[in-house]
């Protein structure tokens, strides 16, 4: 059966999600188009490349995680550079090697540029801090003067990944000068609307997966210090657009993994936890179709 897929944000956790798409894919479902935020993106981005649920598992199976963490070289004492680094360069990390990886596993299935692929089969969020928008990608990148089809889908990958803080940035020149662009989690970390037309009618099934219990489940916020309430303003703020549009008329289609307990930057996962998070994909997946 044909589907649309959407995929929400999460980090790391985002291994659930590809044990969720192996129960899909060995039920005989199969993405037509795909869209992500983030740890979404990713997925979106190896799905319409080609992979298999398989033979994303073995590029999980063989990733050191903690390789993608790239801080600039300086012959200054780490702790130090570290935190001037966040303060001039925006972020801990360069976000180079994450890049880099993304660019070497599509281009083992061929896959550079949005040319590469069906038009429309992948559209990826990321958002754009200097002007206040969410970008929509490819779509929205010939506002910035940019090729859209020519665009290399590793960037955007690395655009939809770039946590704030965590990673530098993205930065887009145009004629009008720097843009600065970061994770979409930030303005639509779950972008199940994204392929609804103009009358808000859907062209086949679009399921939804995402990193969260379902809305009634959904755990209260527990604010008794500043850091609490700094975490439940982000929390709100990146989740208010999406949660907006899903209703009880959308839940319907929406495989919600729970996966409290692990953290979104937890780049030393182990094997133990990579296939912990893979389970809890698998098992709420499984869980769904019963009804679906």
């Amino acid at each position: 059966m044909w589907i649309d897929g959407v995929f929400s944000g999460g980090g790391l956790k985002g291994f659930a999600l590809v044990g969720a798409y192996q129960v899909l894919e060995e039920k005989g479902y199969q993405f037509k188009r795909v869209a992500g935020t983030s740890a979404g993106s990713i997925l979106a981005s190896f799905i319409a490349a080609g992979y298999t649920a398989k033979e994303i598992e073995v590029l999980l199976d063989d990733l050191d995680v903690s390789s993608l963490l790239d801080p600039r070289r300086t012959l200054f004492p780490m702790p130090f550079m570290k935190w001037l680094n966040l303060y001039w360069r925006l972020g801990l990390y360069q976000g180079i090697a994450l890049e880099s990886w993304f660019m070497e596993k599509l281009a083992a299935k061929g896959i550079y540029t949005f040319s590469d692929l069906p038009s429309g089969s992948l559209k990826l969020i990321a958002s754009d801090l200097t002007n206040g928008r969410m970008l929509v990608l490819p779509d929205d990148l010939e506002q910035y003067g940019i090729s859209a089809q020519a665009f290399p889908i590793a960037r955007a990958i690395r655009m939809s990944c770039g946590i704030p803080f965590f990673f530098e940035p993205v930065k887009l020149k145009d004629g009008s000068g720097e843009t600065i662009i970061v994770d979409g989690g930030v303005l639509s970390n779950f972008p199940l609307w994204i392929f609804d037309d103009e009358s808000g009618k859907k062209q086949r099934p679009v399921l939804g997966l995402k990193l969260s219990h379902s809305q009634d489940e959904m755990p209260a916020h527990k604010i008794d210090n500043a850091l609490e309430l700094f975490e439940a303003l982000f929390s709100t703020m990146k989740n208010a657009h999406d949660e907006k549009y899903i209703s009880r008329k959308h839940e319907k289609d929406i495989i919600f993994i729970p996966v409290d307990g692990y953290s979104a930057t937890q780049f030393d996962l182990d094997e133990e936890t990579k296939m912990a998070l893979m389970e809890k994909g698998r098992n709420s997946t499984k869980q769904f179709l019963k009804m679906w």
